[in-house]
This record gives structure tokens, C-alpha cells and sequence, in this order.
């Protein structure tokens, strides 16, 4: 199993090389968001240690979200090309191909945070986070980032094509829009107030945000774990269900 999973993540990781015009996407996006919130909209928005201060957990977030979505495509590209059959005819665990898939965007979303997390400092963003802060910050992101490609692995397979698949990225990106990435929700109207404050994405941006500040916010952090680690659970055996049924047709 372990030999067959490395070999297909190497299999996804030389992928990503050879699309870095999507990769470059996935970290520009996020990069061109943070400077526009913060040098366009964060002169009108006055919060405690400064806009970037506040406005860089969403973006690591959204950076990470929308990336993760992405292990839709070459999931869908896989059911679709034949390289499925292909598989089947070779002496592998059918598993390995979606754990090699889950675990190279584990690790090519990682690395985007990192990116974004460079671009951050060098603009001025100067957390009072410790190491242990940031080692629980690492774990509940990589849940975050696990958990969401398993479920963009679902939406690969149950996608009729490359391009209806490539959608799920965009529905995930914009659902940090609705949640406290980028202004307080007690500033938005009472209708999205409700759905802001009790969507899954609010609270993993306020665990990240209280390790960040070296100010953890234990409720947040459980809450995010209790989410996303559940959503981990049923992702998992959901896309195990339609994978093996789509193989074995």
C-alpha cells in the first residue's frame, strides 16, 4: 500500500509540475486579494493590531480552500481519460490512486500557504504566535486541507466531465465571503450574520487566527476540529463508495 501510494503521489506532484500555470493561480489569487484588501479596503476598516493583522488567517484560508477544491480535476481526469482502466491492468491498489491524489494536494497546498505566509511578513504582518502556536495552527489547517480534498475527491468522481468538476473550486471560493476572513461579522446585516457566524469556515479562520496572535481561542479550535474532522470522516467513505462503484463498471 505505502509503495503504491508513493508512487501515485509522485505521479500527482509531477502533474502539478507540469500545470504550474494552475498552481501560480491558486497562490497569485490569494496573493492579489491580500493586497487589495489590505493597501485598497483596509484604510476603512480599523481593527486591533491592523488590517493585516486580522485579514491574513482568511487569506491562508482562501489560499488553501481553493486549492484543495482543485484535486477535483485531475480526479475527474482520471475517471475520464482511461487512465482508470489502465490502473486496473496494473498490479496496484485502486485505493492508492485516491490517497496519492489527497496527500500530493496536502502537500502542494501546504506549500502555497507557505508562499502566502512569506509574501505576508515581507508586507509587514508580524504575529505574536510561538512555536507551539504555530505547530497547532499547522494541524488544524493540514485537517482543513485533508478534509476538503477528500471531498473535492467526490465531486471529481461524480463529475460528468473535466469542466463541470473544475466548478467546485469556484463554489469554494467565495465561501469565505460569508464568513469573518475579511470584515467582522458584526458588521454585515442581520440576514448573513446567522449563516457567517455558523458556517464551517468561521471557525477554523478564528483558531487560525487566535494562534496567530498567541492568543489560541479554545471553543474555535474544537469547533473547526469537530467540523472538519467529521466532514474528513464522511468525505473519506463516501468517495471510497463511488469510487469503487465508478471502477468496477
Amino acid at each position: 500500500m505505502l509503495t503504491d501510494a508513493s508512487i501515485l503521489i509522485g505521479r500527482s506532484l509531477l502533474h502539478t509540475r507540469r500545470a504550474l500555470d494552475t498552481l501560480l493561480i491558486g497562490v497569485l489569487l490569494p496573493l492579489i486579494m491580500l493586497l487589495l484588501f489590505v493597501y485598497v479596503f483596509g484604510g476603512a476598516i480599523s481593527r486591533e493590531g491592523g488590517y493585516l493583522t486580522y485579514v491574513v488567517p482568511g487569506i491562508v484560508l482562501l489560499c488553501a480552500g481553493y486549492g484543495a477544491a482543485g484535486t477535483a480535476v485531475p480526479v475527474a481526469q482520471d475517471m475520464t481519460t482511461g487512465a482508470m482502466d489502465r490502473f486496473r491492468s496494473l498490479p496496484i491498489l485502486r485505493s492508492a490512486v485516491l490517497v496519492g491524489h489527497v496527500t500530493a494536494s496536502v502537500l502542494r497546498n501546504l506549500f502555497s500557504t507557505l508562499l502566502v505566509l512569506a509574501v505576508s511578513f515581507a508586507i509587514g504582518f508580524r504575529p505574536g504566535a510561538g512555536p507551539g502556536d504555530w505547530l497547532l495552527a499547522l494541524v488544524v489547517l493540514t485537517l482543513y486541507i485533508t478534509a476538503m480534498s477528500w471531498l473535492s475527491v467526490c465531486f471529481g468522481l461524480v463529475a460528468g466531465s473535466v469542466e463541470s468538476a473544475s466548478s467546485f473550486s469556484f463554489v469554494i471560493l467565495f465561501l469565505p465571503y460569508l464568513s469573518s476572513a475579511f470584515v467582522p461579522i458584526e458588521t454585515m446585516p442581520a440576514a448573513l450574520r446567522g449563516f457567517a457566524g455558523h458556517q464551517p469556515l468561521t471557525p477554523v479562520i478564528e483558531a487560525l487566527r487566535g494562534f496567530m496572535a498567541g492568543r489560541p481561542d479554545v471553543a474555535a479550535t474544537w469547533t473547526a476540529v469537530a467540523w472538519f474532522g467529521g466532514l474528513l470522516v464522511i468525505a473519506y467513505l463516501v468517495a471510497t463508495w463511488l469510487f469503487i462503484r465508478r471502477s468496477d463498471r
